[in-house]
């Protein structure tokens, strides 16, 4: 029967897929997130081809006068720095290190605390006492300040920026899997496992870890801001990488040359436009991921 098998060749869509696709064309907002997401992805992926110049080149005005403070033009599109560098080129480049530190920490962050709060939730007793007690102690220490004094302590660098965040936000993370795994464990379909002579690990990591993925991966984006934000602050007050170029070093250059007495505009707003941006994009893709995942949350 033709109708029959034109039927059968029709692409039928996952239930999710489905759900998502329409999701995505009713939420403005989290479809914003994630256009931002991919143009800085795109724009850290070809910063070779992007950007107009090398940006640690120093550039000159004829033999010997460096290029300083030059105004946007078609040949630097923001201009050049005091040192006589472009600032488009910084611009695109400090792309790079802004998504480097910024998934690496989100990725540590989902990994360490969903491990914990699955090992707190499920195993209780003295294991949920410990890592409890020690998530209570980590929130209790000031965030930048403590990033500092670790850079301070040992070398400065995106290492020790990503380990740093990753020590710093990962209670967040364990308490709200925990509760979750509080919940689940007393489910039946987790008894039955038990029951037919599944091993604690198996219970853990097969049957639970799943169902909290999606939870996990909400504060995943939303420390994906954070790091970057916390980069960007460890660079502008001098205890990022030096050899990097990155968003905060910009900000910290811009300042210690005056920038904003000199009206040098083009040189200090985009670098900042571009961390609030970012900033504001993990949070708008964790708010649209939010009401995906929980649609029974509401507004």
């Amino acid at each position: 029967m033709p109708g029959a098998s034109a039927v059968a060749r029709r692409p039928v869509l996952p239930g999710f897929v489905r759900a998502t696709l329409g999701f995505l064309r009713s939420q403005p907002f989290a479809i914003a997130g994630l256009a931002i997401y991919l143009l800085f992805i795109v724009m850290a992926i070809f910063a070779d081809q992007i950007a107009t110049h090398d940006p640690r080149e120093i550039l000159f005005r004829g033999a010997y006068r460096v290029a300083r403070y030059l105004p946007p033009s078609a040949t630097h599109y923001l201009g050049t720095t005091a040192g006589g560098r472009d600032v488009f080129s910084q611009l695109v480049h400090g792309s790079r290190s802004a998504l480097k530190v910024g998934v690496t920490a989100a990725f540590f962050v989902v990994v360490i605390g969903t491990l914990l709060g699955l090992l707190s939730g499920y195993l209780g007793g003295w294991v949920d006492r410990v890592i409890m007690r020690i998530s209570d102690i980590i929130l209790g220490l000031p965030f930048l300040p403590f990033v500092l004094v670790i850079s301070a302590l040992t070398r400065p660098g995106t290492t020790t920026l990503v380990a740093s965040v990753a020590l710093m936000l990962w209670p967040n993370t364990a308490r709200v899997i925990r509760s979750q795994v509080l919940s689940l464990r007393e489910r039946g379909w987790v008894e039955a496992a038990r029951v037919t002579g599944c091993s604690t690990p198996r219970i853990i990591f097969v049957h639970i870890a799943p169902q909290v993925a999606p939870l996990a991966a909400l504060y995943g984006s939303i420390a994906v801001g954070w790091a970057i934000l916390t980069e960007a602050s460890a660079s502008f007050l001098g205890f990022g990488d030096p050899a990097a170029i990155s968003w905060g070093l910009m900000l910290q250059d811009a300042f210690a040359n005056q920038a904003l007495s000199r009206g040098v505009w083009s040189w200090f707003v985009p670098p900042g436009i571009c961390i609030v941006l970012l900033v504001l994009a993990g949070f708008l893709v964790s708010r649209g991921s939010e009401k995906l995942l929980f649609p029974k949350l509401g507004d």
